[in-house]
C-alpha cells in the first residue's frame, strides 16, 4: 500500500484545506447580513478555493502512476477507518474541474436568485467542498460520506430554487440516487469483509474469486449507472436538469455526473478487473442505447434545457463506451470527454440560464432570432454547440474521436453502432444554433447582449474549449500514467465464459 503513495513537495494539507474552505465558508455565512455581502463573500471564498487548487496541477509529478499528496491519519483505528486522501492522474482533473466551476456557480446566479440567498450560497459551497471531497477520498467510509452528503445540498437546490415541478424532480432526484447507494454500501462492506480495512490502496492487492467480482461489480455498476446516468436508469436527469435553478443545472452537468464515470473507473475496473473484462459487452451495449436514444430524444424537444439534458444522457454514454472497451485509447477519451462534457455543457446550460432571464422562456419557438439582437451571445452559442457536436478544433472533438478509435479497436460493429450517435449530435446541436440564431416567428422584445458578469461566467470555459481542442497534451500528460497502471491489472482477455460465470454464482447462491 505504502508504495502507491507519495507526498510529494507540499506538505501541508492541500486537500484538506481545498475541500473543507467551502464548507467553512458556508458557516461564516450565517454571520452575514446582507444579500450583497453574501454574493461577495461566496465568489472570494470559491475563486480562493480554485487559486488553491492550482499548486496541485504545477506539483503533480506525471511520470508517477501512484497517489500523491496523500493525507493519512488515524480515524477509527479499531474499525479500519482512516482519514486517507490523495490523488493521481484520474482524480485530479476532476478536482480541477470541481473548483474551476466554483465562482462561475455563484456569478451565474447573481441577479436569478433574489430570494433565501444565504441558503442557495450555503448549498453552493457546500456542493463545492462535498465534490471534491469525493474525488479526494481514498477511504472508501470516507467516500461514501462525502458521496451521500451531496444529495441534501443539491435536494435543496432543485426542491427550493426549482422551476413549477421542482418537488418532482428532488424527491425523483433524491429516490434514484439513494436506491443506486444502497448497492455501493453493499459493494463497500463486501470488500471490507475481504480486505480488513477500508482504505481503497490496501484494496487493490486483493485477490479475489470470479464469484465475489460479479457481485462487488454489480453494486459499484448500479450505483454509478444511476449517477452517470446511464441508460435506463437516466429518466431523473431531464425533470432534475428542467426544474433546476442555472447554478444547479451547471453543478449536476459539469461535475455530478463525473462522480458516476470516475466511480466506474476508479472501483469497477480496478477491483474488480476480470468481472470488468467479462461484463463490459454488456456496458457497452447500454452506452450504446445511451448514446442513441439520448440523441434521439434530444432531437424530439422544443424545450432548451430538455434538449441539452437529454444530449447530456448521449455524451455521457461516449464516456461510458471508452471506459469499457477496456483500451488506452478509449480510456483517454472517455478521461477527456469527462473534462470537455463539463465545460461544454456547462456552458450551454449558463447560455440557457441566461437567456431564460431575458424572455423568461426556454422554448426555441418563442427564443427564434435572437442573433440578430445578442451576437456576442450567438458567438457562444456557436462556440459550445460546435464543441459539443465535436467539431475539429473544440474540446470535444479529441476525446470522441478517441472514444471511436477505442470502439472501432474493441470492435468494428461497436463503432459502426456508435456513429449514428455522432450525426445525431450535429442534427439537435445544429437545429438549436439555427433556430436560436437565426430562425423567424420569435415573440421576444429587444432583449440586450450579455454583460460583464455574464462574459466572466462564458468566456473562461470559452478558451478552454479552444486550447483542449488544439493542445489536450496537458491534460493527457496528467493521466496517462493512471490509466496504463490502470489498464495493467486487467487480464488481457476473458478468463471463462459468461455460462461458466453465471454457473459459478448459481453454485454459490442456492448452496
Amino acid at each position: 500500500m505504502e508504495s502507491l503513495l507519495h507526498i510529494n513537495s507540499i506538505t501541508f494539507p492541500i486537500l484538506s484545506l481545498i475541500t473543507f474552505m467551502p464548507i467553512v465558508g458556508a458557516g461564516m455565512l450565517m454571520l452575514i447580513r446582507d444579500d450583497q455581502g453574501i454574493r461577495i463573500f461566496s465568489v472570494i471564498v470559491t475563486l480562493f478555493t480554485f487559486i488553491m487548487s492550482i499548486p496541485l496541477y504545477v506539483h503533480f509529478d506525471p511520470d508517477l502512476a501512484g497517489f500523491q499528496f496523500v493525507e493519512n491519519k488515524p480515524w477509527v483505528p479499531r474499525f479500519g477507518l482512516t482519514y486517507l486522501m490523495g490523488v493521481d492522474g484520474i482524480s485530479l482533473p476532476l478536482i480541477l474541474l470541481t473548483t474551476f466551476f466554483g465562482p462561475i456557480t455563484v456569478l451565474c446566479s447573481w441577479r436569478y436568485i433574489a430570494t433565501r440567498v444565504r441558503e442557495f450560497m450555503i448549498c453552493i459551497l457546500l456542493t463545492q467542498g462535498i465534490m471534491v471531497g469525493v474525488f479526494a477520498s481514498l477511504d472508501m467510509v470516507l467516500f461514501y460520506i462525502f458521496f451521500e452528503a451531496l444529495l441534501i445540498p443539491m435536494f435543496l437546490l432543485i426542491a427550493i430554487w426549482g422551476g413549477p415541478r421542482r418537488i418532482y424532480a428532488a424527491i425523483k432526484f433524491v429516490l434514484f440516487t439513494l436506491g443506486g447507494s444502497i448497492f455501493l454500501l453493499l459493494a463497500i462492506i463486501g470488500l471490507y469483509m475481504k480486505a480488513g480495512t477500508f482504505a481503497y490502496p490496501a484494496m487493490l492487492g486483493l485477490n479475489l474469486t470470479i464469484t465475489w467480482e460479479f457481485w462487488i461489480f454489480l453494486g459499484f455498476l448500479i450505483a454509478f449507472a444511476v449517477k452517470v446516468p446511464m441508460f435506463p436508469v437516466h429518466t431523473w436527469l431531464p425533470a432534475a436538469h428542467v426544474e433546476a435553478p442555472t447554478a444547479g443545472s451547471v453543478i449536476l452537468a459539469s461535475i455530478l455526473l463525473k462522480m458516476g464515470t470516475y466511480g466506474l473507473l476508479r472501483f469497477n475496473l480496478a477491483l474488480t478487473p476480470h468481472a470488468s473484462v467479462e461484463l463490459s459487452p454488456y456496458v457497452l451495449a447500454l452506452s450504446v442505447a445511451a448514446i442513441l436514444y439520448g440523441g434521439l430524444l434530444s432531437l424530439a424537444q422544443s424545450d432548451i434545457k430538455k434538449l441539452i439534458a437529454y444530449s447530456s444522457v448521449s455524451h455521457m454514454g461516449f464516456v461510458t463506451l471508452g471506459i469499457f472497451v477496456l483500451n488506452l485509447q478509449g480510456t483517454q477519451g472517455g478521461m477527456l470527454q469527462m473534462i470537455n462534457h463539463g465545460l461544454t455543457t456547462g456552458g450551454l446550460f449558463l447560455l440557457a440560464g441566461m437567456l431564460y432571464e431575458r424572455t423568461h422562456s426556454r422554448h426555441l419557438d418563442v427564443n427564434a432570432g435572437l442573433g440578430r439582437l445578442m451576437p456576442a451571445f450567438a458567438f457562444f452559442l456557436g462556440l459550445f454547440s460546435l464543441s459539443s457536436l465535436a467539431f475539429p478544433g473544440t474540446a470535444s472533438f479529441v476525446g470522441e474521436f478517441l472514444c471511436l478509435s477505442g470502439a472501432f479497436s474493441f470492435s468494428n460493429k461497436l463503432g459502426a453502432w456508435v456513429i449514428p450517435g455522432a450525426l445525431l449530435a450535429a442534427a439537435y446541436m445544429f437545429r438549436i444554433f439555427l433556430r436560436v440564431i437565426w430562425g423567424s416567428g420569435g415573440k421576444i422584445e429587444l432583449a440586450a447582449d450579455l454583460n460583464l458578469r455574464e462574459w466572466i461566467c462564458l468566456s473562461p470555459l470559452a478558451l478552454l474549449v479552444i486550447i483542449f481542442g488544439f493542445h489536450p497534451a496537458p491534460l493527457m500528460k496528467i493521466m496517462n500514467p493512471a490509466l496504463e497502471n490502470l489498464l495493467a491489472r486487467l487480464p488481457r482477455e476473458g478468463t471463462l465464459s459468461l455460462a461458466t460465470l453465471f454457473n459459478e454464482i448459481s453454485f454459490s447462491v442456492f448452496n
